[in-house]
């Protein structure tokens, strides 16, 4: 039996609280200082006060199964009884869970990537020949029965999943197995067995999530999942089923999940332009999403806009709901406690909360008209204006002179003169040491941030302290014997927000936390005008820690693509002209740190894959401009100034020959969890410069031994020749504890004495 239509919805919402309490709780119950009923008491409170608010809002189908302790992908791994064989023996679920997620001493963690082009981890599941999916369907049931005990005054709780087109397609083969999608006919099974345990639950709807289709990381999944959802809808037993598709057009996959029994699907209306919904008259029996609400970006909709797109919908299907255009996880909570916009830039933008009443305010011009919402739409409208004519957003001079310098050329020598030049300079032995550029973000630095913020100490005190930081983390680094030192970055509260706090043109949130991965949140900051640098940002802390030794210390910048992959970035210009903005200014930081005798610059772009479209046509002209904005950022500086760049958490090889087109002279890139995979990759393209494959996992709290990391080393000189091969951590040690840090480090340069013994 059909369900009754929602009319308004989101498909998600963030889990971390809105003062961040899940990580706080969860780092707590990891640290031992908290039992599990206190983290789950935490957790439920989490999710009782998300239902209640979306449904006083006015949504009238409530996303439910969207809390996690994690990752999402994660959740459904466990619901479908695919965790690795290694996290077997871990007695507790929940304490399996997370060793699922991070390891622990014994176990290692499953690997982790970029959930489509965001800025989200997902945990990446493990499909092994012996991999056997079970239902446990323990989680969505038990929220699902949370959620209707709450009530929300006769609204639709709506359970949430990941769909097995997606979570096949995402998944890791192992142990030789065949590829995951070949497991689809009998992972089918299991939902089928789901969606009837759903419905004799008293689901009315379940919304399945398959935003694989608007990839083309397989040509078949629209056949796929018309396959799947032709067998699930078929089945009598279930919940009316809302399929999903976000973050772009899902092109055949539209046309595919109409033909199926499934009764609404969504579409993402903001970055997915393209869809072709009037070509489709399958979807006249069917319930349309329409994602018009931008659930990645913080910028106000234009409701006049987006109402009219909807009212061109309106003959296409069976009944039109207002959604977002994907779960609203990607932005923060609430523009209320954002105390320090002006009047202007506060018009333009809109939080996770406001969206909400967005999606509720375009649901009600549908039904009851445009006069119904009229004083909401004439706001929208003086935002927009306001917008389009602000001179934050229209600096001429800038344009010109970054278009003067393109044409002029971004070029360095070759790399053979590179190299000879460096050589010279730095007289650094075969497997030079270094690490990635933080170092522990320790609990005195984090009370001195504190306390400068509360006005307690003066910006003279904090920098007294933050110098003794450095002075230390200068010493153990001269003591462990590490051949490139690094500064240990206690100044910086995150590698994008420092430099957002010194550049024109951004805006710094007090509390716009999202989710990265786990319990690790991170505060975009809002890139809203046109960006110029009006001084130096990090020369008086290189040059200071360059002060205190004699080997080479690194300057460390954020490049211009993860400064825009990390920030909330302005939707009203190209990208590409934004990140060209960006590459200026961090151009004439190297410029700078270069004339204050800095030798060694790394500007670290781990964004570079995040940004990649999702679809292949769009690709090439994405790295055109992600390349040559790196390359403006890098190209100011002398042939004996040594560039290195960082990149972690891709799947590399759709970006392999951009990383070699960056012409870095030395790139340090995450390898641990995906052991030198990608070295083979390099090494098909001719890449020829320096290269640092991570030799061990900072995500995990493990300390790898010296016999570990020395065999990690050992598969790299397989691939690359000494003279090339750098040896480092696979990322920043920012989240680490201290005495991890130290013992890996010691057994980081005693590996690499091993190696260099035998080369």
């Amino acid at each position: 039996m059909t369900a009754q239509p929602f009319s308004a919805t989101v498909l998600g919402s963030p889990r971390i609280g809105p003062r961040r309490e899940l990580k706080r709780v969860t780092e707590s119950y990891w640290a031992g200082r908290i039992d599990q009923d206190e983290l789950k008491k935490v957790a439920a409170g989490l999710r009782r006060d998300t239902w209640a608010q979306l449904a006083a809002a006015g949504l009238d189908s409530v996303p439910v199964n969207t809390f996690s302790y994690y990752d999402q992908m994660l959740d459904t791994a466990v619901l479908l009884g695919a965790l690795p064989a290694r996290v077997a023996g871990v007695a507790d679920e929940l304490d399996r869970y997370f060793a699922a997620a991070r390891g622990n001493a014994e176990i290692a963690p499953l690997e982790m990537t970029k959930w489509f082009d965001t800025n989200y981890h997902y945990i990446v599941p493990e499909i092994g020949p012996d991999t056997k999916f079970t239902l446990n369907p323990a989680k969505v049931l038990s929220e699902l029965a949370e959620a209707r005990e709450q009530g929300f005054g006769g609204k639709v709780a709506r359970p949430v999943i990941i769909g097995p087109v997606t979570f096949l397609l995402l998944s890791k083969a192992v142990d030789g197995a065949a590829a995951p999608i070949s497991r689809l006919d009998e992972l089918t099974d299991v939902y089928a067995e789901l969606l009837g345990k759903l419905a004799d639950a008293g689901a009315e709807w379940v919304q399945i999530d398959e935003p694989v289709l608007v990839t083309d990381i397989s040509a078949d999944a629209p056949a796929l999942a018309e396959q799947v959802y032709n067998r699930l809808g078929g089945l009598h037993n279930r919940p009316s089923i809302f399929v999903a598709t976000y973050f772009g057009d899902p092109g055949a996959g539209l046309a595919a999940l109409a033909r199926t029994p499934v009764e609404a699907i969504g579409v993402d209306l903001v970055y997915g332009p393209d869809t072709a919904i009037a070509t489709v008259p399958e979807l006249a029996s069917k319930t349309l999403v329409a994602g018009v609400v931008d659930g990645r970006n913080i910028w106000r909709t234009d409701l006049q806009a987006a109402l009219a797109k909807l009212a061109t919908l309106l003959g296409s299907a069976a009944n039109v709901a207002v959604s977002t255009s994907c779960s609203t996880l990607h932005v923060p909570y609430s523009l209320e406690p954002e105390t320090g916009l002006d009047d202007a830039l506060r018009s333009w933008l809109a939080f996770g909360a406001e969206k909400v009443t967005e999606v509720v305010t375009l649901a009600r011009a549908l039904r009851e008209g445009r006069e119904a919402v009229a004083e909401e739409i004439e706001a929208s409208n003086a935002a927009v204006a306001s917008r389009k004519s602000d001179p934050r957003l229209n600096n001429a001079a800038l344009r010109a002179q970054i278009a003067e310098i393109r044409v002029s050329g971004v070029q360095r020598g070759s790399a053979e003169a590179r190299r000879a030049a460096q050589e010279e300079r730095l007289h650094l032995p075969p497997l030079p040491t270094t690490t990635i550029g933080s170092f522990p973000q320790t609990v005195e630095i984090r009370k001195a941030r504190a306390a400068l913020v509360a006005g307690e100490i003066d910006e003279a005190e904090y920098t007294n302290r933050m110098k003794a930081e450095v002075a230390a983390v200068i010493k153990l680094q001269e003591e462990l014997g590490l051949d490139v030192l690094v500064h240990g970055e206690p100044e910086r509260n995150d590698m994008v927000q420092y430099f957002a706090e010194q550049l024109e043109g951004f805006f710094a949130t007090s509390n716009g936390w999202v989710q990265s991965y786990g319990s690790r949140c991170v505060r975009p900051p809002v890139l809203f005008g046109d960006v110029t640098r009006p001084k130096p940002m990090t020369t008086a802390w290189a040059t200071y820690a360059q002060s205190l030794t004699d080997k080479p210390v690194k300057g460390m910048l954020t490049g211009p693509v993860t400064i825009l992959a990390w920030s909330f970035v302005r939707d009203d210009q190209p990208l590409a002209d934004t990140a060209y903005q960006v590459a200026l200014a961090i151009r004439e930081e190297t410029v700078d740190l270069e004339a204050a005798g800095i030798a060694v610059i790394q500007v670290d772009e781990p964004a570079l894959r995040e940004l990649l479209p999702v679809r292949d046509a769009d690709k090439a002209a994405y790295l055109d401009w992600a390349v040559g904005a790196f390359r403006m950022s890098t190209s100011g500086v002398s042939d004996a100034t040594q560039i290195h760049t960082h990149l972690c958490y891709s799947e590399f090889g759709e970006v392999i020959g951009a990383i070699a087109d960056l012409d870095a002279d030395v790139t340090s890139i995450e390898a641990a969890r995906s052991h030198m995979e990608v070295l083979d990759d390099l090494n098909a393209i001719g890449f020829s410069n320096g290269v640092g494959p991570g030799v061990y996992d900072i995500h995990s709290p493990r300390v790898p031994s010296t016999d570990e990391m020395a065999a990690s080393l050992r598969e790299a000189l397989d691939a690359v020749p000494a003279q090339r091969l750098w040896v480092n951590p696979d990322c920043g040690l920012k989240t680490r504890k201290p005495d991890e840090v130290t013992a890996s480090l010691a057994n980081l340069v005693a590996a690499a004495k091993q190696a260099r013994a035998g080369v």
